[in-house]
């Protein structure tokens, strides 16, 4: 990657910009830093194109996100928690990011109840992906 090109160049634009996913394939995660919140808001729902492979980009680097990740977690956005949950904290070793799975399994809001975010949560406190 050119050092003059400008990394929110590799923010994807649209559903399947998969123009940008080799670029972000090679990015350090301190080059990806300043871009996670944006990245991040395409894993909103997994049915876009772009949300598999930027999750698989992410994935590495999921306990180094964890202040975001909780962000996303204290939203009232179902579908994004539990894309949070299913592709970026099912390995969490972070203490912070275990207590907020633990608030969903044990105290879980409606959406977290219907999006069956809180039944994901159980799973990861219970072990079931390790």
């Amino acid at each position: 990657m050119a050092l003059d090109m400008d990394i929110k160049e590799l923010i994807p634009k649209h559903k399947d910009d998969q123009k940008v996913i080799a670029g972000l394939k090679k990015l350090s995660f301190e080059q990806l830093k300043p871009i996670v919140p944006d990245l991040l808001e395409w894993l909103q729902d997994m049915n876009w194109p772009i949300a598999r492979p930027v999750a698989d980009i992410l994935k590495p680097f999921a306990d180094r996100m964890t202040p975001d990740i909780i962000r996303i977690l204290k939203t009232n956005d179902g579908e994004w928690k539990q894309s949070m949950l299913g592709n970026l904290a099912r390995n969490t070793t972070d203490p912070q990011l275990l207590s907020e799975i633990e608030r969903i399994a044990k105290f879980p809001s409606r959406d977290e109840i219907e999006s069956e975010v809180n039944l994901e949560a159980i799973s990861i406190l219970n072990g079931d992906y390790k």
